[in-house]
């Protein structure tokens, strides 16, 4: 392994057989490891005998950590990010430690695996030729602003959201977008994984009747599709 790289490393969405050899060996390699918590990563490392200095980096402590991190790879050590699940950097931490890596000329390898909105994707059975990824809609302000916007998107729209507000989402999308065919993606690859398929009234409809539990990927059809 060369050092002064920083890996970004995806780690899985839930199921642990879906890491990949080559995260198994560069987690097992580096020199320390930055994680949004250090306690999910440890259970982790823990599963597959790994060792490893862990170094919390998340939204609150990121600004504070990143020279921090920039000193040690460019002394020469090696670093891999991650995040609690999935792919770092997307709707996670660690954009700005990626961007001033690069500016140091501190080489960034990527180390691909699972991610939540891709994998919902392949399942959802709409189409996926073109797409637009929004992550997590804003909580409040701005919110409403947003949904408008979403709802002139002629492609595929792909959100995230919480099992606190995911009855609320639901409620939106039939308010802003009542025509368009929805997925919701819940607890990917994890023992209750399911996905719900309807309109958004259908979906409010059976809503007493689900599970509302884990993580969710709520995936919007393309505005001029239609189910076959």
């Amino acid at each position: 392994m060369q050092k002064s790289n920083l890996y970004i490393v995806a780690t899985p969405i839930g199921n642990l057989h879906d890491i990949t050899s080559r995260a198994l060996s560069v987690l097992s390699e580096v020199d320390f490891i930055c994680c949004e918590d250090t306690r999910v990563t440890g259970i982790l490392l823990k599963h597959f005998e790994i060792k490893k200095e862990l170094i919390s980096f998340n939204a609150r402590t990121e600004s504070k950590k990143i020279d921090f991190v920039l000193r040690r790879l460019e002394s020469g050590q090696s670093c891999a990010l991650v995040s609690d699940a999935g792919t770092p950097c997307i709707s996670d931490p660690g954009v700005r430690l990626v961007n001033s890596a690069i500016e140091k000329d501190i080489n960034v390898v990527g180390i691909p695996g699972a991610n939540a909105a891709i994998t919902a994707l392949s399942i959802a059975g709409i189409p996926t030729d073109s797409f637009v990824f929004e992550g997590f809609l804003p909580q409040k302000k701005g919110r409403q602003k947003k949904l408008k916007e979403l709802s002139l998107e002629e492609r595929t729209i792909v959100t995230y959201e919480s099992m606190y507000r995911i009855e609320k989402y639901l409620k939106e999308l039939n308010e802003y977008m009542p025509n368009r065919f929805v997925v919701v993606c819940r607890e990917l690859t994890k023992k209750f994984e399911e996905c719900w398929r309807g309109f958004p009234q259908q979906l409010l409809d059976d809503y007493s009747n689900k599970i509302i539990k884990g993580e969710f990927v709520v995936i919007i059809a393309p505005s001029n599709w239609k189910q076959k």
